[in-house]
């Protein structure tokens, strides 16, 4: 029997396979379907990120890196892309595609002449637009009705037309200064749609009047650097809530009566270096107004009514700053009453008149 059994063990050693040394790396291989190991180790592919700029929770900085176009391989979830400061001459219609998530997006700088009329149409949800420094002529066509803010100065642009903010109804801050933009180019209505805003600049252009239709929820208008001549009680009709009026570096000579009564919460008036012969009439029955710019101008009186009402109690709101340096009055015939309703001595400034 025990001769039976060993005789058994030597037949199957000598069926059994030679003895082979098995590496490491061996035991990693796959040797039967369905073991969840792969064939071949797989790389991790890292976030996708134009080359040379730099991407980091969702924003994308491309600027000053002397680019010709928009970069592909943007972030589909970027929601800021910065653009500025390159060489960028033309924005073509997929530039982005696949941008919906944009909230912000920057072009300051470049030398953009050309916007495909469909390349803003994918950002649906962009709030902030800054094309200021480049070289367009027209305004782009079809911007979101999603901007709160655009910035398009400093460009060549010479009309505004009915279309170009239609449907625009949340825009809050708006600034189109430096351009070469005269009052035949800005179409009356051209702001009708501007529901929100709140901040509109309009500096260094050509115009010569203020534009007409400007929204009613306006609490800034800044139109300093044009060449407006006149107020007129009609061309500040419907703005209620204005807060603060710049019309500094004009060539305006005269502001006509009641004009100052349909901005009824103005608390600033810059009328500085213009071509003013008298203190504009309706301060003294402007209860709020507190800052009033008139230097550089060609005031040669100042009457003891021209800024406070009679009495002490009309109004509302203490002067803190007048401006009344460099005109030709002499202040020292200016009587001090004249200053009854200023808060303090030190917000007058008067000064000698030197003539240009």
């Amino acid at each position: 029997m025990r001769s039976a059994c060993l005789s058994l063990l030597l037949i199957t050693a000598c069926w059994a396979l030679p003895f082979r040394q098995s590496g490491f790396l061996d035991f990693m291989m796959e040797d039967e379907a369905g073991s969840g190991l792969p064939d071949e180790p797989v790389l991790p592919v890292g976030p996708k990120c134009p080359f040379r700029c730099q991407c980091h929770l969702r924003v994308v900085q491309c600027s000053d890196l002397g680019l010709k176009s928009v970069p592909e391989d943007i972030p589909d979830d970027t929601t800021l892309l910065d653009l500025q400061n390159n060489k960028i001459s033309e924005i073509k219609e997929n530039d982005f595609k696949n941008l919906k998530g944009l909230h912000a997006l920057i072009l300051v700088n470049n030398k953009i002449t050309v916007i495909h009329a469909k390349a803003f149409s994918p950002l649906t949800k962009l709030q902030r637009l800054y094309l200021s420094k480049n070289l367009l002529k027209d305004m782009p066509a079809n911007m979101p009705k999603s901007l709160q803010e655009l910035r398009i100065h400093e460009n060549e642009i010479t009309k505004i037309k009915k279309a170009s903010f239609q449907g625009m109804s949340q825009i809050i801050v708006m600034e189109l200064g430096s351009n070469p933009l005269k009052s035949a180019g800005v179409e009356a209505s051209a702001f009708a749609d501007l529901k929100k805003a709140s901040y509109i600049r309009i500096a260094d252009t050509n115009i010569t009047e203020i534009p007409k239709g400007l929204p009613s929820s306006l609490s800034e208008l800044h139109l300093d650097g044009n060449k407006i001549t006149k107020l007129t009680s009609e061309s500040l009709k419907g703005l209620k809530n204005l807060a603060k009026l710049g019309l500094s570096y004009n060539e305006i000579s005269s502001v006509e009566n009641g004009t100052l009564g349909n901005v009824p919460h103005l608390r600033e008036l810059h009328l500085d270096n213009n071509a003013l012969t008298s203190v504009p009439p309706g301060l003294p029955d402007h209860k709020y107004i507190q800052v009033v710019y008139l230097h550089s101008n060609k005031i040669a009186a100042v009457g003891t009514e021209d800024f406070c009402p009679p009495g002490f109690n009309t109004k509302k709101a203490m002067y803190s700053g007048i401006s009344l340096f460099s005109n030709p009055v002499a202040y020292w015939e200016v009587q001090p009453v004249t200053f009854r309703c200023v808060f303090d001595r030190s917000a007058i400034q008067l000064g000698n008149y030197r003539k240009k």
